[in-house]
């Protein structure tokens, strides 16, 4: 990735990543990422602000050379994870004068990941500054967005919030400064890292709506130039509103599954309501947590297998669960052979769901018309259920 000015003296130097697909070996990344790492140029100091993932750093240092940086004062360290952090021992080794500046867990944290030793770290507190000589920084904490640790820098002079992972979005554009499209990527980015964390998303926003933002600076994918809108944006998402939307996810083996998932399905769309229908196994966990961002009710369909509920699905139950969404209500469908232990897995799994549970549907083996009835009978509570909340006039 290319520097790209944002002020006077102020300069992205970050790293691209768009061939990498799994972050956590966990999160899918269909357009990649970057680490963006900020270079801010006092009269008398200089400051990097976070580095990159260690896989790429020979961008960041690329970038700096490309600028003829000879000296970094301070390194930033607004969140302790690998992927910002992971290069500031190749940053002090360049830059041996270079004094880490961070909050005391953070400071905890890196030492724990035997990446900074203590006599190279400057501890601050909440609301310190930081004066680099026309260019000051102010810090502030923002505790779990999504870690412990996380805090957030902000440049008095141009208007500039570093928000580390706070507004960010796994993605790689051919140019950085956000434009129309950052919606989606943002969103997807909120539904698989932040979600849980919405009261402390909506906490943290009202604090940092104190600092004059011009621009929203983040540590992954698109630059805000617009800043209300990513703001605005996490405020929809971190509310406890729903949507009239179902997200139906669920796998079949030999199809008895699928046919209720589909029957349901319709049913449901002919009643108005909107259906994010997954099969698992082909589906994009990232979309899936984006569906269940807005979804008043979640339906997890699988079978019984050896004596529980299929892997694949029991796996998305878990991370579901993580996710805590605000799901107002939530069900499932399962099949069986000869031993239905599938629906005790599914209800014991989604103990994070602060959500009213409806009657399922559960068919020994392929579904007939009784299952068929009773699957009515689930649109018809779904239906009512959405009214109920208002979401469906």
């Amino acid at each position: 990735m290319s520097t790209k000015k944002l002020a006077e003296n102020v300069y992205s130097v970050g790293a691209k990543h768009p061939e990498r697909r799994v972050f956590d070996e966990l999160v899918p990344l269909p357009d990649g990422t970057t680490y963006n790492s900020y270079l801010v140029i006092g009269s008398s100091k200089t400051a990097l602000i976070d580095t990159v993932d260690p896989l790429v750093r020979e961008q960041l240092f690329n970038n700096l050379k490309r600028l003829k940086v000879e000296k970094i004062d301070y390194v930033i360290s607004n969140h302790a994870e690998q992927d910002h952090t992971g290069s500031i021992p190749y940053i002090l080794h360049a830059y041996p004068g270079a004094k880490v500046v961070t909050n005391e867990k953070c400071a905890n944290m890196l030492n724990d990941f035997s990446l900074v030793s203590s006599d190279k770290l400057m501890i601050i507190k909440d609301n310190d500054t930081l004066d680099l000589g026309g260019k000051t920084l102010e810090f502030s904490m923002t505790p779990w967005v999504h870690w412990p640790e996380t805090m957030v820098t902000y440049l008095k002079e141009d208007g500039i919030l570093f928000s580390c992972d706070f507004f960010g979005s796994h993605f790689s554009p051919a140019d950085i400064l956000a434009g129309e499209h950052f919606y989606m990527p943002a969103k997807r980015y909120f539904a698989e890292i932040m979600s849980p964390f919405r009261n402390n998303v909506r906490t943290n926003i009202q604090k940092i709506e104190k600092f004059g933002i011009k621009i929203i600076a983040p540590s992954h994918g698109y630059i805000h130039l617009n800043p209300q809108g990513i703001i605005n944006a996490y405020k929809e998402w971190s509310t406890d509103d729903v949507k009239n939307e179902v997200t139906l996810a669920y796998v079949s083996m030999h199809d008895s599954t699928k046919k209720m998932a589909e029957y349901l399905r319709d049913a449901l769309e002919e009643k108005g309501i909107t259906v994010n229908y997954f099969d698992i196994p082909v589906s994009d966990l990232g979309e899936i947590a984006m569906a269940l961002i807005d979804s008043a009710t979640v339906i997890i369909g699988g079978a019984t297998v050896l004596a529980g509920l299929h892997p694949v699905a029991a796996n998305l139950v878990y991370i579901a669960n993580a996710l805590r969404p605000k799901t107002k209500f939530v069900t499932f469908i399962t099949s069986f052979s000869w031993g239905e232990r599938a629906s005790e897995v599914i209800k014991a799994g989604l103990s994070n769901f602060k959500a009213e549970v409806l009657a399922p549907v559960i068919s020994k083996g392929s579904p007939k018309e009784a299952e068929f009835k009773e699957l009515d009978r689930l649109a018809n509570d779904i239906a009512a259920k959405h009214r109920e909340i208002g979401v469906l006039k």
